[in-house]
């Protein structure tokens, strides 16, 4: 491992930008698993807690993956993202929902604090 990876614990990436969290990619990570579950169960209500082992592709968490860094997208509410906002003109904040942002704030925050608060970085692949 490269010394200055070894201070790195995870990366965590909104690519959407309205949608609420339903969940995230572990992007092969099976290690993280049980630990994104517990972090998730409080947002149970929020209707975040989907954990797939799968992989998503096209966002910036595939550099830190590509080079051994646990990095994640989390899964969200599409809206409009692909039909009608993306990287168009009517990519602006009159497309943002509020509680939408709400939601992914706090519950990025979680996973971030309960990132910097492990004894351990989180698990590699």
């Amino acid at each position: 491992m490269q010394l200055d990876h070894q201070s790195f614990s995870a990366y965590y990436n909104i690519d959407n930008g309205t949608g609420k969290i339903r969940g995230i990619y572990l992007q092969g990570n099976a290690a993280c698993a049980d630990i994104f579950s517990n972090w998730f169960t409080p947002f149970h209500d929020l209707g975040a807690k989907t954990i797939t082992i799968s992989n998503t592709g096209g966002t910036d968490h595939q550099s830190f993956d590509g080079v051994g860094l646990p990095g994640f997208q989390f899964i969200q509410d599409p809206i409009e993202y692909d039909t009608r906002t993306h990287h168009s003109n009517m990519d602006v904040y009159d497309h943002l929902i509020e509680d939408d942002l709400k939601q992914m704030a706090t519950i990025v925050a979680s996973f971030v604090y309960n990132s910097a608060q492990r004894d351990a970085k989180l698990p590699r692949k």
